[in-house]
């Protein structure tokens, strides 16, 4: 078996884009820190690092302790010491916080760079050493939010978002996990098992309410999940919102992704940082990988242990050659499931906005392929059927067969007025549209661009779309909707 994955026509994207910071995670249970300052400000933080466990020495003399401050201090979670920052013992501790004016700012930031001591100086950037953020509190699942000081209202916001989408039972199921840990070390093996095992957690996590009896028969599961898998998955168009929640869960849980050309960065991103990807391009008229290499790829990862998501742009089922390769993982005995993804003529559809089928112009509609094997048209295609105007026809893949096409539903009788559509990068920010009829598209009226992905689509439901852009175009142009008449 030999793979060369065809190269991208851009430069791929690293797997995690530029950070402004870096997200980690400080363990304080039973350190000591130190917060210089008695204010509201200053005992909102003491009381974060006290929530972390430490030990927190509150330096600020009594005078200056407001209301906040000194309700902390009567709780017994905090220490006061009546003494300035400065006479503390900075050699042991974890970190250092305080609300500070202007002018001591730069004193402290050094002292804690003096002692190796990371240092927060309250809504002062300009001399921290780290930062705090917005915060989820499932513990022991902690979610921290950042905008890098430079729009806290904005964390909030983001902060608010998170905390609808985390059930509050998130933080039992975290408990569960936790004090289960070691029962899954001893009984499960290293790789798929456990993986079966936390995945079966993980999303019961988010549906059911948090039960440690739920775990055992979870562990006789995990204990004979089989080697490896295959999910077959359906990326969508382009436009990574199009995903379904299965499709990210299978992409968060892969170990290696064997990706289409067709695929997006935007989708990518979505992937787990750690699992491996691999380029299997198949574009017509360029350089590919064969298709049996694909297959043995699979086969091969699978038996290794792996989770690998075959990712297909689009739906795998219509045109994704899902059926070779699910007839060959069957026959080496690798476990298949397949994860629909919203096709391209669903997503062209939406961006006409207008529907396929229609009560009064399309009864039906029908995918076609708008390729042969070979590169020309199907033989066995029935061009007496393609030509009903009342069926929506949506030829995939028929950028270089356009023109013939258009001859054949003329010379099998199809009305030469009858609307089309040529589309191209659907969903995507490149998306084009364009309007025309059968004659139109017969004469070659229109260039079509041959690198990109094309869907061409015929039937009397377009009018519906012709009289829309019409109406669009009458109040402001838009953009990537053109007509071929024009």
């Amino acid at each position: 078996m030999h793979i060369v994955p065809a190269p991208r026509a851009e430069t791929a994207s690293p797997r995690m884009a530029d950070l402004a910071t870096l997200p980690v995670f400080f363990t304080l249970a039973g350190r000591p820190v130190l917060v210089g300052g008695g204010s509201d400000a200053a005992a909102w933080k003491a009381e974060l690092l006290a929530a972390a466990g430490a030990r927190v020495a509150v330096h600020a003399s009594m005078a200056d302790c407001e209301p906040q401050m000194l309700a902390l201090i009567s709780s017994g979670r905090v220490e006061l010491v009546q003494t300035h920052w400065r006479d503390a013992d900075w050699s042991a501790l974890a970190m250092a916080v305080a609300d500070c004016e202007e002018a001591e700012a730069p004193a402290f930031a050094a002292h804690g760079r003096a002692a190796g001591v990371p240092v927060n100086v309250i809504d002062k950037p300009g001399f921290c050493s780290f930062q705090f953020g917005s915060i989820v509190n499932r513990s022991p699942v902690v979610v921290g939010i950042s905008t890098t000081g430079t729009a806290p209202i904005l964390g909030q916001a983001v902060r608010r978002r998170i905390e609808t989408l985390l059930p509050a039972s998130l933080a039992g199921w975290g408990e569960i996990a936790r004090t289960v840990r070691g029962k899954v070390a001893a009984l499960l093996d290293h790789g798929p098992q456990r993986r079966a095992f936390w995945e079966r957690l993980s999303d019961a996590a988010f549906v059911q309410t948090p039960s440690p009896d739920a775990v055992t028969p979870w562990l006789a599961e995990a204990a004979t999940a089989k080697a490896g898998k295959v999910t077959l998955v359906g990326a969508g168009p382009g436009e990574a919102e199009y995903l379904t929640l299965k499709a990210v869960r299978a992409l968060q849980a892969a170990d290696v992704i064997l990706f289409d050309d067709l695929v997006s960065d935007e989708v990518l991103e979505l992937a787990r940082r750690e699992a491996g990807r691999i380029l299997v391009g198949k574009r017509g008229g360029r350089p590919s990988c064969k298709q049996q290499d694909i297959n043995a790829m699979m086969i091969a990862l699978a038996k290794q242990g792996r989770h690998v998501v075959r990712l297909k742009s689009g739906d795998p089922m219509i045109f994704g050659r899902a059926g070779e390769e699910i007839a060959a993982l069957e026959a080496a005995n690798i476990p298949v499931e397949i994860v629909p993804g919203i096709s391209a003529a669903l997503a062209l559809a939406a961006s006409l906005g207008v529907p396929l089928t229609h009560r009064d112009h399309a009864q039906s509609v029908r995918f076609v392929t708008g390729h042969s094997r070979h590169g020309g048209l199907p033989e066995t295609l029935d061009w007496q059927a393609l030509s009903d105007p009342a069926t929506t026809h949506v030829y995939y893949m028929a950028g270089r067969n356009a023109a013939a096409i258009a001859q054949r539903l003329l010379a099998s009788g199809m009305a030469p007025g009858t609307p089309v559509a040529i589309a191209s990068d659907i969903s995507r920010p490149g998306e084009t549209i364009t309007h025309l009829d059968l004659a139109q598209l017969c004469a070659g009226a229109v260039a079509i661009d041959l690198g990109k992905p094309v869907l061409l689509v015929t039937g009397n439901v377009l009018r519906l779309a012709t009289a829309r852009t019409k109406r669009s175009s009458e109040r402001a142009p838009a953009p990537g909707l053109t007509s071929a008449g024009a």
